[in-house]
């Protein structure tokens, strides 16, 4: 499209784009031609009003309507402007109507009322009956390479590199930028700016419009009608009947619970009245030093200081804690219409699994057995199980679970079965028979039982068959060798078992897709472990479903909540809040944990307190399994951002008061100023445009192959991926046939298709650590989005967890190895995201994610302590003064309640909470120690670790696994520090006795300092016991060897004798 050096204008809301000449006559001639004389309904020209100025119907958009078109809308229509769909407001002369404000600041009370006096209903029609010819603009260059300006308003139909900000130039500007054209008198010609908004196509002006206006009314009482509210007895039968439901319908989906304001208002003044009592303890502390044992007073104050830092970043991040709740009867009315399909969004859904051994194939299938069952529409749910080990177990273990998911899937739908993992349906102890009516049920339900176990036949046969690898290898049954016989070196594997292949349930229903992926591994490529894992079956979905939203679950996690899905949806799918949320994240809950919880695997504290806090600031961090993705946040977008309202001026005082003019003098300053560089970036925002308008006229602003290279380089050279990463809404091509996805599908999951992309550095996963749970969030986190955390009454996710102490401190080591490669790389929440959308206490709690293993260094040292004074008889603290005792009495009672009073708003027992005091310290001295260590091996000397995949299995009989001793170094480090804490027990009680009764007083402080270690570590001696109640020899040996050690240190120094060698005096007994 030639401009002939014109500038283009437009607007977008009044739908107008016009060519502007530079020269001034033509420039006032197209300004005119701009203002809209005529009536887009009627075609008729706009009436004056009485000061001369056009009649304006809508301050918003300044839509041109007549005033009889205004008054028969107002009277007639919806009450609201066709184009901005803003209410009209009643202006001076017009009647009131139904839903105009009683204070609209107009006194007419001759024509408020007056009905009669308006415009006829057959001159109405015949203004509706004309069109508008003046606007024939089927000749709209819809190809122009120019710039489009929308006065700062972005259209989200024109792509965005041919936008260009701009503001309506004054005359100045235009005779400081003037081109002169090759002709003056081209007239300026209104074409729409987007063609598919063309007032024809509307149809304002003619009946069709009249009978869209009906198909709308048509459609908003239908909306309604969906849902019956059943037993509900408290309207009446006629139209007002469905109000209620139309109201219900468009509430939001969920809401806010805050706590109440008489739990949580003692719980934040505690918290100050704690750091005021810190201040004045390490006051005390530090001007009171302990001369004969200065060495132990300063080792105890820097690690009391270190210990005051993590608890403030671990106790203000709970500053404001939040519950949440959802409506999932709103999320119906809204997204499932009666008679209609489903407008629920789709979600994949990621299991990932590495080795069939360690992690049963049984609990793997049952897994994938209650995500088929889940309660959402068939064709919105896609499972994608990754097998990162490429065995041939995995994959026949899946084609049978996709065999019985053709009985069981039906089963759970039809008797509405919770939860809907076969395994812990009929293993749990419970009242089957409740809430079930069908006289059919128990017969069906002793089928279905006895073909699961049939089913778990054939799962157990696979995996006996399975311990035994034959020498050439795995075989298939058409005689094809696996392709993945060699783990480490396989081409890519996928197998669609289920949906949009003819395969339907038992009772001819379809049934959600279920794809089996193990993704190529080829020597001398870095996978990325998990992490990379996740990043291929992102693009894998993202070829074969495209889901817009993502499900993350471990295999031994089962949804335990068959609405799950739905509680995510409430959060994701609201109109209001929802485009801002990058996941929702469930809290983690356990089967088969023993009843006391020994070693704290339920982590109540964390789930119940800590994330509770979180979601009172921007989110909960994401833990790695039971979380629902945005998919477009995965792909590193940044959050919407909202436009901020205008500040309102203070009008409350005044004129003469000094301070509120000084306010208003300020504000009018900063208003000037702000005008200023405001006309100062539209200025440059001009020259910015014209310079694009002149180099587009050439070099097309920004063409298709650069964009496409840029997106490659992001995404990678796959133009489906890079596709449908641009639909945020998900869906696939229709032109797409299943055979070139798949082929499509194999090449994205190539083991070089990530290289010199953004994969796991500002996409995806994130790398870089074994916990890329962790990262992942704070990325997102960064980029501006905030998460949810949703807690159900009925646990969404149960999974199972190490119950036994060997492999508990294992994943409790794997957890800080993670936390400490983030502390140690550029990620570091401490110095990284600076700038972005990340809040200030959010970002405190990160930084405590990645600070905690260090903590096991002054823990270590602390716990050793009160041995070390009971041994020397020597103390950390001078003799305590009055003042002294009140400030520990204080301190430790501000401690105590803080637990209480979080105890009470999070209603977490105390047995839990003791549990989680009991395992920081056990955890602290061991599995953080070793961690920290390996960490700085890995980074500073390039000694890589390997972190073993925790065991899901459980041997025979209830709780056994609690019992099983499994030999590791984890447990040298509080086997010691129990063993000397005892022995100083013994020799400072035995020391007390044999010095007399002036000694007891002194002995008290550290014998209570001693006690306090030895009953966090209570539970390690009882996992060290075991079952039969005798400890390992091999434990036995190392502990005594250490403490035998540190005994001969204490007869070195040998505390019971004096300086000046021993004391001999007369006792006056006649001992012949």
């Amino acid at each position: 499209m030639n401009t002939g050096g014109r500038l283009i204008a437009g607007s977008h809301n009044r739908n107008e784009f016009v060519l502007i000449n530079a020269d001034e006559s033509a420039r006032i001639r197209s300004v005119e031609e701009l203002s809209g004389q005529s009536c887009q309904i009627c075609g008729d020209e706009i009436e004056l009003s009485d000061d001369g100025e056009s009649f304006v119907a809508c301050n918003e958009c300044a839509f041109p309507v007549c005033r009889p078109c205004y008054e028969y809308e107002r009277r007639e229509g919806n009450q609201s402007c066709p184009q901005c769909k803003t209410r009209y407001k009643r202006i001076k002369g017009s009647p009131r109507v139904e839903g105009d404000e009683e204070d609209d600041g107009i006194d007419d009370l001759d024509f408020e009322f007056d009905y009669k006096s308006g415009i006829g209903s057959e001159q109405v029609s015949d203004g509706f009956s004309r069109r508008n010819s003046e606007f024939d603009l089927a000749s709209a260059a819809h190809g122009s390479q120019i710039p489009l300006l929308t006065y700062g308003d972005e259209d989200v139909e024109i792509s965005s590199d041919r936008h260009a900000l701009i503001v309506s130039p004054s005359p100045s500007q235009v005779n400081r930028f003037h081109h002169q054209p090759p002709f003056a008198d081209t007239a300026a010609h209104p074409r729409p700016m987007v063609p598919q908004k063309d007032l024809a196509v509307y149809g304002y002006g003619s009946v069709a419009w009249k009978d869209r206006m009906e198909e709308w009314k048509r459609k908003q009482t239908e909306k309604f009608e969906v849902v019956k509210h059943d037993g509900d007895s408290s309207f009446g039968d006629g139209d007002d009947a469905e109000i209620p439901m139309m109201d219900e319908g468009r509430q939001p989906l969920s809401r806010k619970v805050p706590i109440k304001s008489s739990k949580i208002n003692p719980y934040r003044m505690l918290i100050i009245l704690r750091l005021v009592i810190l201040g004045l303890f390490f006051h005390y502390r530090i001007r009171h030093p302990v001369k004969d044992a200065y060495a132990l007073w300063l080792a105890s104050v820097i690690c009391e200081i270190w210990f005051a830092v993590s608890w403030v970043l671990d106790q203000f991040p709970k500053w404001y804690p939040i519950e949440r709740e959802t409506y999932l009867d709103r999320l119906s009315l809204r997204y499932e219409k009666e008679g209609k399909p489903s407008e629920l969004a789709g979600v994949d859904v990621f299991v990932s699994t590495v080795d069939p051994l360690k992690e049963p194939p049984l609990i793997t299938a049952n897994t994938v057995l209650s995500i088929l069952a889940v309660d959402y529409p068939v064709d919105r749910v896609a499972c994608y199980v990754s097998d990162d080990g490429a065995a041939m177990l995995t994959f026949e273990a899946l084609s049978e679970t996709a065999e019985f998911a053709r009985k069981w899937v039906p089963f759970c739908k039809k008797y509405s079965i919770e939860p809907r993992a076969p395994e812990w349906y009929f293993c749990h102890k419970m009242d089957y028979l409740k809430n079930k009516v069908h006289p059919a049920f128990v017969r069906e339900r002793r089928a279905m039982k006895r073909d699961y176990e049939e089913f778990k036949v054939k799962i157990n046969a696979l995996v006996a068959t399975a311990q035994k690898v034959p020498e050439e290898g795995w075989t298939m049954q058409d005689g094809t060798p696996w392709p993945g016989n060699n783990v480490r070196d396989h081409p890519g594997m996928i197998q669609v078992f289920l949906g949009n292949n003819g395969v339907l349930d038992v009772e001819d229903h379809e049934l959600p897709r279920l794809v089996y992926v193990s993704r190529e591994k080829r020597p001398g490529f870095d996978h990325h472990k998990k992490a990379g894992a996740m990043n291929s079956l992102i693009r894998v979905s993202a070829v074969l479903s495209n889901a817009p939203y993502l499900l993350n679950v471990d295999c031994d996690h089962y949804i335990n909540n068959s609405k799950a899905l739905r509680e995510a949806m409430c959060f994701m799918m609201d109109p209001q809040s929802g485009k801002k949320i990058c996941y929702v994240q469930f809290p983690q809950r356990f089967d088969g944990i023993d009843r006391h919880d020994r070693y704290s695997n339920r982590n109540v504290v964390f789930f119940d307190i800590n994330m509770k806090g979180l979601d009172g600031l921007q989110g909960p961090i994401y833990v790695g399994t039971g979380c629902v993705f945005r998919r477009q946040a995965l792909y590193g977008y940044d959050a919407p951002k909202k436009k901020k309202a205008p500040r309102m001026t203070c009008n409350c005082w005044p004129k003469w008061c000094c301070f509120c003019c000084g306010v208003r003098k300020n504000r009018k300053t900063k208003t000037v100023d702000n005008n200023k560089k405001k006309k100062n970036r539209e200025a440059s925002k001009q020259i910015h445009a014209l310079e694009n308008i002149e180099e587009g006229a050439n070099n097309n602003v920004k063409s298709p192959e650069a964009t496409q290279l840029k997106l490659e380089k992001k995404y990678g050279q796959s133009p489906v991926f890079i596709a449908s990463a641009g639909m945020e809404n998900g869906g696939l091509a229709r032109d797409a046939s299943p055979a070139s996805l798949l082929r499509e599908a194999i090449q994205v999951i190539s083991c070089g298709y990530e290289d010199k992309t953004e994969w796991g550095k500002e996409i995806g996963w994130i790398y870089g650590s074994v916990t890329e749970d962790i990262l992942t969030g704070f990325k997102m986190h960064s980029h501006g989005w905030r998460s949810v955390y949703c807690t159900p009454k009925i646990p969404a996710f149960k999974g199972s967890a190490p119950i036994n102490l060997s492999d508990r401190l294992h994943q409790v080591l794997r957890w800080a190895l993670g936390s400490v490669e983030i502390f140690m790389s550029r990620h570091c929440p401490i110095w990284y995201g600076y700038g972005g959308g990340l809040k200030g206490l959010e970002r405190l709690s990160y930084i405590n994610s990645v600070v905690y293993p260090w903590t096991s260094i002054p823990l270590l040292v602390y716990c050793s302590l009160p041995a070390i004074c009971l041994l020397t008889g020597k103390f950390i603290v001078p003799e305590i003064s009055n003042y002294a005792s009140i400030l520990f009495m204080s301190l430790f009672a501000s401690i105590a309640v803080t637990g209480i009073l979080e105890m009470q708003w999070s209603r977490v027992g105390i047995h839990d909470w003791w549990r989680n005091e009991q395992f920081w310290v056990i955890g602290g001295v061991s599995s953080h120690l070793f961690a920290l260590f390996q960490g700085l091996l890995k980074v500073l000397a390039g000694v890589n670790t390997n972190f073993t995949v925790t065991s899901k299995a459980a041997d025979d009989g209830e709780f056994s696994e609690l019992y099983i001793f499994k030999w590791t170094s984890l447990l040298i480090p509080p086997t010691t520090l129990f063993i000397i804490n005892v022995i100083g027990v013994v020799v400072g009680i035995s020391d007390a006795i044999s010095n007399g009764y002036d000694s007891w007083g002194p002995l008290f402080g550290r014998l209570f300092f001693a006690l306090w270690v030895i009953l966090h570590l209570y539970p390690f001696l009882k996992g060290l016991l075991g079952k039969q109640d005798r400890m390992p020899t091999i434990i036995l040996v190392w502990s005594i060897l250490l403490a035998s050690i540190l005994t001969l240190l204490w007869v070195r120094v040998n505390p019971f004798v004096g300086k000046d060698g021993p004391v001999l005096e007369i006792c006056g007994l006649d001992c012949l």
